[in-house]
């Protein structure tokens, strides 16, 4: 079957018309589904990347990067972000490949139609132009054949009855024949002149401009053929990425080790203690030898700490206000002068520095309002500045502390030996040839290097020493468990032993000895009642005071005693004299030693 619009539709002008106009608006409408096809995928992708920044973290943490379930998380994120940059550059390419290219010949073709279509016109004009003159032509031939031979009638007539007037009507008779005559002559011409016009209108000029309409309206389509074609191979341009993107979102998950991750916890939370052991039975029955100056308040106060076994800076917020309110009657303040015998030198109230961080940090929370009392709370709970050998910490995680800031000063270490080697590279290249650089020029960074490595060296060596020391204390520790050396069973804490409460809480003693024994008054209940608290520390009397309340010991200006209890924030603190009286002084009449050489003061007491 021929598909020649010129021939099979030579007569369906205005179908023609119609259709091509209908398939200009489908191009348009085609566009404007591609125009917004690219907005959604742009608009996909913002909120692909708006997801995937949002529930990433904002700052790179160090438990994040520690188990793999996070890091799998955290790879699948930055896969997702990856999959919307290919869904923007799919829109970009819908955009600038289709969109632009498709209305830009929308306007085309609708020019090219007009002009087809125009031409059309034109033609369709002429030779309904050529049909009107034919039918003008016609008529007048008919008209003038029916004048003609009405006339001849006439004469023929008149001839019978005169011949005057007969010879009148033959000539008008005559003339109308002749007038007929020209007619038929026009008609004959516009006749033919006609059938010439249509032969070539049906012929010819019509079938060259509805080929040149079908051959727009087939460009059409083929554009719209290239359009679907070019969106989907722009798609399956960025599938490959977002392929491998999903290949390694898969592999994320199949990275995911729950058993290595629970290994993790135990590397990160391991403390190193041992599981506390049995409660030994009190005997309260037991005769107490107590000194007279300390018998039914020391008693009462050792009664009503009986339930609480946690270190005190790890109780919580409650139970610290409890501690922090003191039974008994305030401190008498100290003398506006010292007595005439006192040392001359020593001070009206005690230095700020004669008491412990906390102890300071509890006297700022008794006198201080909500919002400072809230500040000095959260002090309490960070525990204040972290000692530079990691005391703080359990032994497991002093250990993995120290290691790992070893392992980073020898990565800095090579970092700067590798940096001296090229330094000193340079330098000979500058030596032998003299116009690349000055040799000086190098020597402050040199200098600068190995100061760094000095530095460098020294911190190693005091890290590895503290190594070397938690590894030493830990196995002295495993040893003594081993023999029953040291436990939660013996009656007094040896030093460098840890040891775990049975409530869960621990105490350890490291280089912080004295700052760890100073709570041991909260744990009475561990230790027997017939031997006598241990000696914390030392103090020097800076007034006298006369103990004339119960509990109170009585003290001369500049004697020495044992400090077995520090103050705990009511301004009081226990001390004994020669292993026999006990008691408590204000803690602003004296002044505690806390070093090794205040220590070895008390051999003489």
């Amino acid at each position: 079957m021929s598909c020649n619009w010129g021939t099979e539709l030579w007569d369906q002008f205005d179908n023609l018309e119609k259709h091509t106009s209908w398939g200009i608006d489908f191009l348009e409408r085609f566009t404007k589904f591609v125009k917004e096809r690219a907005e959604i995928e742009l608009s996909y992708a913002k909120q692909i990347r708006s997801l995937s920044k949002k529930y990433h973290p904002k700052r790179s943490r160090e438990d994040e990067s520690r188990y793999t379930w996070c890091l799998a998380f955290a790879s699948t994120l930055r896969q997702l972000n990856e999959v919307a940059a290919q869904r923007e550059e799919l829109a970009e390419n819908l955009n600038s490949q289709i969109v632009c290219e498709l209305i830009r010949y929308s306007q085309e073709l609708k020019t090219e139609r007009k002009t087809h279509f125009q031409d059309g016109r034109r033609t369709q004009q002429h030779i309904e132009s050529s049909w009107k003159q034919l039918e003008s032509s016609k008529r007048r031939f008919e008209r003038d054949c029916k004048e003609a031979e009405r006339a001849q009638h006439v004469s023929d007539r008149i001839d019978l009855d005169n011949k005057t007037d007969g010879e009148k009507a033959r000539q008008a008779a005559q003339h109308k024949h002749q007038a007929a005559e020209e007619s038929r002559k026009d008609y004959v011409t516009s006749l033919t002149q006609f059938n010439q016009d249509q032969h070539q209108h049906y012929h010819t000029l019509v079938p060259v401009i509805y080929q040149r309409i079908q051959d727009m309206e087939e460009r059409r389509i083929e554009r719209i053929c290239e359009a679907l074609r070019s969106s989907a191979e722009a798609e399956r341009k960025v599938l490959p990425v977002v392929t491998g993107c999903l290949d390694a979102m898969m592999d994320a998950a199949e990275s995911v080790q729950p058993r290595m991750d629970t290994r993790q916890v135990v590397e990160v939370y391991k403390s190193g203690f041992d599981p506390p052991g049995d409660v030994e039975f009190e005997d309260y029955s037991a005769t107490m030898r107590r000194s007279i100056s300390e018998s039914s308040y020391l008693d009462n106060r050792t009664e009503g700490r009986r339930h609480s076994r946690k270190l005190w800076p790890f109780i919580r917020k409650n139970k610290l206000l409890t501690l922090l309110s003191s039974p008994r009657q305030p401190p008498p303040p100290p003398p506006t002068s010292p007595s005439p015998g006192g040392v001359a030198d020593c001070p009206q109230s005690p230095p700020s520095s004669s008491r412990e961080p906390i102890t300071q940090r509890l006297n700022d929370l008794m006198t201080s309002g909500s919002r400072t009392r809230k500040q000095c709370l959260r002090s309490l709970k960070r525990g204040g500045s972290s000692p530079a050998d990691c005391s703080h910490l359990p032994p497991e995680q002093r250990r993995k502390k120290l290691q790992t800031r070893i392992n980073n000063i020898n990565e800095e270490i090579q970092r700067e030996r590798e940096q001296r080697n090229a330094l000193l590279k340079m330098r000979d290249v500058y030596e032998q040839t003299p116009h690349l650089g000055d040799v000086s020029s190098l020597d402050p960074r040199l200098d600068e290097v190995k100061q760094n490595l000095k530095r460098l060296e020294e911190e190693l060596r005091t890290n590895q020493a503290w190594l070397s020391e938690a590894d030493s204390r830990q196995s002295d520790h495993s040893s003594r468990r081993q023999s029953g050396g040291c436990g939660l069973n013996s009656q007094v804490t040896t030093p460098g032993c840890s040891s775990l409460n049975p409530d869960g809480s621990y105490t350890e003693d490291h280089n912080a000895e004295l700052h760890f024994k100073s709570r041991s008054s909260e744990f009475d209940e561990d230790f027997d009642d017939e031997e006598p608290l241990p000696s914390i520390a030392s103090c020097k009397s800076l007034y006298p005071f006369q103990g004339q309340n119960e509990g109170t010991l009585s003290m001369v200006e500049g004697e020495l005693l044992s400090v077995v209890e520090e103050d705990k924030g009511d301004g009081w603190t226990r001390v004994r004299r020669n292993l026999e009286e006990e008691g408590y002084v204000p803690t602003s009449y004296i002044k505690v030693f806390l070093d090794s050489s205040a220590k070895g003061a008390m051999t003489y007491i």
